[in-house]
């Protein structure tokens, strides 16, 4: 086992192995476990989810309610490792977004990795129906990036333009969004490192048109019951193989485990 602390969270997080800390890549910074690939000249696709035990994505209604300070230690190292986080308006919308928040020393990180302080959040929107008012317009340093459909484009900037960039989305069809057209605005714009945070909707939409490179998925020592959502919910049913990259705990028993997709 290889331990590392995370001194500014106070958890301490174990790298899982057969063979102890005989780990590809493990050298004591957190960081290093989640780096995305090097000289990208495409988006790379990363999922954070989190589910309890018994496979629910929420508790109370929000993935936040089965977070641990551990999980809320990695839900900020992704997004400190990504060029721009990826959501479905309705989590938007449920889980009161606002900008991204990034500390001193993880902005140094940053520039030092050649990107900006603090990444933009895009929001797939097919509605565009978003308030202007909302934490996620008024409480950020950088503008969001709107992602809506061509049918929805031009009544989305005459609500939203003064807040935020807003993009044509779609592909063939004028009425939805595109997820291949959605990475190659952001691929237009420099945005590589992709870190998406779901909604359901959305992480199915990136699965089902094979998108998504890699799923960081927590595991909550949980159980929460009901019929609640799973981290994936759409129409399409997919068999994509995928392999591990590592599994990680902490002190509280929540698991971190990644997978890539494998090619």
């Amino acid at each position: 086992m290889l331990f590392m602390a995370d001194t500014t969270a106070g958890v301490q997080f174990t790298a899982l192995g057969p063979d102890g800390p005989a780990i590809d890549g493990a050298d004591g910074r957190l960081s290093d476990f989640y780096a995305y690939p090097d000289d990208l000249q495409t988006c790379w696709v990363r999922g954070n989810m989190i589910a309890s035990l018994d496979g629910g994505a929420t508790a109370d209604g929000k993935a936040g309610g089965l977070a641990g300070a551990g999980d809320r230690s990695m839900f900020a190292l992704m997004r400190h490792c990504a060029d721009v986080i990826l959501v479905g308006a309705a989590t938007v919308r449920v889980e009161n977004y606002s900008g991204a928040q990034v500390p001193l020393a993880a902005r140094h990180a940053r520039q030092r990795r050649g990107q900006a302080e603090v990444p933009p959040i895009a929001v797939v929107t097919r509605t565009g129906v978003l308030d202007p008012d909302a934490l996620f317009f008024t409480r950020t340093e950088v503008p969001p990036l709107i992602l809506t459909c061509a049918d929805s484009v031009d009544a989305t900037r005459q609500r939203l333009g003064a807040v935020s960039e807003v993009l044509n989305a779609s592909g063939p069809q004028s009425d939805s969004v595109d997820g291949a057209t959605v990475l190659k605005l952001l691929a237009e714009r420099k945005l590589f490192r992709v870190l998406t945070e779901g909604g359901p909707l959305l992480l199915s939409q990136l699965i089902e048109d094979d998108l998504l490179d890699e799923l960081c998925l927590t595991v909550a020592p949980i159980l929460v019951g009901g019929s609640g959502r799973r981290i994936a919910a759409g129409a399409g049913e997919v068999h994509t193989k995928m392999r591990p990259a590592h599994l990680l705990s902490d002190d509280e028993g929540y698991l971190y485990t990644r997978y890539v997709r494998a090619r």
